[in-house]
């Protein structure tokens, strides 16, 4: 028994130690690993990203037989490899980037939902403002921030800080004004700016016979959480996008019962701690 004993602490002592530091490396690795999946999921790169798992899958393989001749010319290339996963993902890897550097050094401790809340009114402004403009065949986008931060994309465009409003959204978007090309961006109860640019979807399986706007509605979707409301110049007609999926509404009550998820999710608790939080994203469908 003493043997054993004795055979088990030997094969332990060979194994090595595992400090508090190499935790906290663990768990610094494992959420910056995160993060960048995160980040990439909904675009283009993920797809590159799951090609490149079947190369390394393969590669693995080839080591388990022995393809010596693979493995060589595997080796040759991996340091050019390195070069191209760095273009690859030169996109994501700025985003990443940018969206770290904006972060406040100090976050807010506390954020109540006051501060960034949607209520009931505001939804229902935008669903009259919406289905208005489908009669007349007005085009709009109506991007509405949900828990990521929208502050890049509102830098692009000019700041109304205006109580989001029937009214106030048909005049921005009435054709031929100044403010009317491009997006408003929706936060809590306030219009907070117009003519923003959005992200124009690459996804190759969208339907021909939609535009811009609709492709810069699914984008901007893909980029984050956010909702966006589109109307069609073209033909009038109402959609939602979100989690890069557009859905066709039917009429005021359609629009107003998706949207009231908001509202239901900004009441969930009074207080939220830490700034705002990433929320999973669900698939839509």
């Amino acid at each position: 028994m003493t043997t054993i004993g004795t055979q088990i602490k030997g094969w332990l002592s060979l194994l090595p130690q595992f400090t508090f530091k190499n935790f906290a490396e663990v768990l610094i690795l494992a959420f910056i690993i995160y993060e960048f999946l995160l980040l990439i999921q909904k675009s283009h790169a993920w797809t590159l990203l799951k090609g490149i798992i079947v190369i390394l899958l393969f590669t693995f393989f080839a080591f388990i037989f022995k393809m010596d001749v693979i493995l060589w010319i595997l080796e040759k290339v991996s340091a050019v490899a390195v070069i191209a996963g760095i273009v690859i993902f030169q996109p994501e890897l700025r985003d990443a980037l940018e969206r770290l550097g904006k972060q406040p050094i100090v976050p807010k401790m506390i954020m109540t939902d006051e501060e960034n809340g949607i209520d009931r009114n505001t939804i229902s402004e935008i669903s009259k403002a919406a289905f208005t403009m489908g009669r007349v065949k007005t085009g709009a986008l109506m991007v509405i921030e949900r828990k990521d931060d929208l502050q890049s994309w509102i830098d692009t465009g000019i700041k109304i800080d205006g109580e989001v409003t029937a009214a106030l959204l048909i005049n921005i978007f009435e054709k031929n004004t100044p403010l009317h090309d491009g997006a408003v961006i929706i936060r809590g109860t306030k219009v907070t700016a117009a003519t923003c640019l959005l992200p124009l979807s690459d996804n190759m399986s969208i339907s021909k016979d939609l535009g811009t706007r609709h492709r810069a509605a699914i984008g901007m979707s893909e980029k984050n959480d956010s909702y966006t409301v589109v109307v069609s110049e073209e033909t009038g007609n109402v959609s939602l996008a979100k989690d890069g999926i557009l859905y066709r509404m039917n009429d005021y009550d359609m629009l107003m019962k998706e949207l009231s998820v908001l509202v239901a999710s900004s009441g969930n608790k009074s207080k939220r701690f830490f700034g705002r939080h990433r929320k999973e994203k669900a698939n839509g469908k």
